[in-house]
């Protein structure tokens, strides 16, 4: 595993495009970047079903050792396949759960435990179920904690929208648009209102991520169009703000 990002060639076992695929890097909490190490010579493999464990990949930090549990590197391929990239040490089988682990088992993983005297698996630690996510401090810290929580949601392949927000920064996943707004300033009303008549027109569920809240306006306007609204603490953990968001929050896989 290293510090510095790296790209590999893809290749979709269903359609045959290839794509070069970069691995995104991670803050660690002493602030220097995490990023898996991919592994170039394995194929990719067809996640066919989600399994909450295989989601997770605990990535050491080359500057100070920290081990922190990241998602596992995935591509959303156009023909609508999402392919996890085989990283060092792992070799893909088949993925989410059928077909038995697929050889990627790591004792030091999400999902792959060491076992246990008697041959029962150890229990996972809390941090092998769930990701901490990163400090904010910058807008890119920002969207990588919305993007942590949306997985977190079952919500895969999550990238940049193709369509610009009028503020922030837009995300898409299949059937979801989310918006992340890292300004110093309280959404309105408009900035709402205009996510959702964008996730409307695509047919897609939306939800609004800000650093500075939300105005009085902007809450009693996302209560009357079922927007969730989230507001980021410093910390990195969403913090549902209206009902909408409480409902989507209760109901996420994983939740203590």
């Amino acid at each position: 595993m290293g510090v510095m990002s790296e790209s590999v060639p893809v290749c979709c076992p269903a359609c045959g495009r290839e794509r070069l695929y970069t691995a995104p890097s991670y803050p660690c909490a002493c602030g220097a970047p995490v990023a898996p190490g991919l592994d170039p010579g394995a194929p990719p493999t067809a996640v066919v079903r989600r399994v909450w464990e295989d989601e997770w990949i605990t990535v050491p930090c080359a500057a100070c050792g920290r081990r922190d549990v990241w998602p596992y590197p995935e591509l959303g391929c156009p023909c609508g396949t999402v392919l996890r990239i085989a990283v060092h040490g792992e070799r893909g089988g088949s993925t989410g759960g059928e077909g038995g682990d697929g050889g990627r088992r790591d004792p030091a993983a999400p999902g792959g435990r060491a076992p246990a005297p008697g041959g029962a698996a150890a229990p996972s630690p809390p941090s092998a179920r769930r990701p901490v996510p990163p400090p904010v401090r910058t807008a890119r810290d920002a969207v990588t904690a919305a993007v942590l929580y949306l997985r977190r949601l079952g919500h895969t392949g999550v990238r940049r929208a193709d369509q610009r927000p009028v503020a922030g920064i837009g995300l898409a996943a299949r059937g979801l648009l989310a918006l992340v707004d890292p300004s110093a300033h309280p959404a309105g009303r408009r900035e709402v209102e205009c996510l959702w008549l964008t996730a409307m027109t695509d047919a897609a569920a939306c939800v609004y991520f800000s650093l500075a809240g939300f105005s009085a306006d902007a809450l009693a306007h996302a209560d009357a169009l079922g927007v969730p609204l989230f507001v980021l603490d410093l910390d990195g953990t969403p913090q549902p703000v209206n009902a909408t968001a409480e409902r989507l929050d209760a109901d996420a896989p994983g939740r203590d």
